[in-house]
């Protein structure tokens, strides 16, 4: 899974790019062009549970790929505007960072906080993207001398996705046919994306509770449907940076309940619809992420290739039951194990031993 953060300069995402992935790249008024890349660790009870009882030599969490893109200046050229778009194009979902926190520096050098404008005006210039897209595409398709044998019905839906964004509307708002989705599968759109506000705050709006324009962001969550998170990423990176024993303290004292990985992690994965099985063993205990649906032969495919070609069994138990009985053994008594087909239907929390042969 790979998430961009998105948004206009100066939002803090480089902060919170370092705070969720440890990098310690540049931040404030750089003028950074690069896209970082960075890897993060998601954070399951589950497996610190699984690991007190394997003791396996090894614990693998699972991943979440995150890009810090810049955003775009006024006055980029056309080449570095098409690069970056490009970049967001490529992510499975998209965390819009917007700015809630005071700062004389970026005060002065882009005013003071706006973030419902900034978010507003952000969603304007991906749904200004997007219709950019669907105007060449219609021209293409009105300009070729061969026209596909179904250029009309997709010259059609084009042409109400081209309405419905100039009327505000996100593509994923837009009431679609399966086929009609069909004739824009390659298409790619921005405003298509999975979405996940990131309201970053100082001190003083965390502690308030309150920021500018905050009861107009979340009613724009509700209307659209987007999760809005508040997080102190600054505040958070510093905690990051004390010793263990002293983070808890000073996480009660600003009343930060869990890190701001936790919760984007539990957004990401419910906006995507994805979930987590995981195998165990004196080796390793490992966390897997799928798409919730997946059958147990694909999952098999996650942990190695030979094992989806060479499927027989899931031998299943549910990490609910081995927490309630302690042990696997127990669970096993208790008739807690299952024998699953190919076409099992894995669940989040099973922890699996699949069976094959090739």
């Amino acid at each position: 899974m790979q998430i961009g953060l998105v948004g206009l300069p100066l939002t803090g995402k480089t902060t919170f790019f370092n705070l969720l992935t440890g990098a310690a790249e540049e931040t404030g008024l750089s003028g950074k062009r690069e896209v970082y890349t960075g890897t993060a660790a998601v954070p399951d009870e589950r497996i610190d549970f699984l690991a007190r009882i394997y003791r396996p030599k090894k614990i693998f969490y699972a991943q979440i790929q995150f890009k810090d893109i810049p955003g775009v200046h006024r006055g980029d050229g056309a080449g570095t505007t098409s690069r970056l778009l490009e970049e967001v194009r490529a992510a499975d979902a998209l965390v819009q960072v917007v700015r809630a926190f005071k700062e004389d520096m970026v005060d002065t050098a882009v005013g003071e906080p706006d973030p419902y404008s900034e978010l507003t005006d952000f969603g304007v210039d991906l749904a200004l993207a997007d219709m950019v897209a669907v105007e060449n595409r219609l021209n293409r398709l009105q300009g070729t001398r061969k026209p596909p044998k179904d250029a009309l019905a997709q010259a059609s839906v084009l042409q109400r996705v081209l309405n419905a964004l100039e009327n505000g509307q996100r593509l994923k708002e837009i009431e679609l046919t399966d086929q009609e989705r069909s004739l824009l599968a390659d298409q790619n759109f921005l405003t298509e994306k999975p979405l996940i506000i990131v309201v970053n705050l100082d001190e003083e709006y965390w502690t308030a509770g309150d920021f500018p324009g905050r009861a107009k962001i979340l009613a724009y969550g509700t209307e659209h449907q987007i999760p809005v998170m508040e997080i102190c990423a600054r505040i958070e990176l510093e905690i990051n940076q004390l010793p263990a024993e002293d983070r808890v303290e000073f996480m009660k004292d600003l009343h930060l309940n869990e890190p701001g990985i936790n919760r984007l992690a539990r957004a990401a994965y419910s906006l995507l619809g994805l979930i987590s099985f995981f195998t165990i063993g004196a080796d390793e205990v490992r966390a897997w992420t799928i798409r919730q649906g997946t059958e147990a032969r694909k999952a098999a495919g996650k942990v190695h290739s030979d094992m989806e070609r060479g499927f027989i069994r899931a031998e299943v138990f549910h990490w609910d039951d081995l927490k309630s009985t302690g042990s696997a053994a127990a669970a096993r008594e208790k008739g807690l194990f299952r024998l699953e087909g190919k076409e099992y239907v894995v669940r989040d929390g099973d922890i699996i031993n699949f069976r094959f042969n090739v």
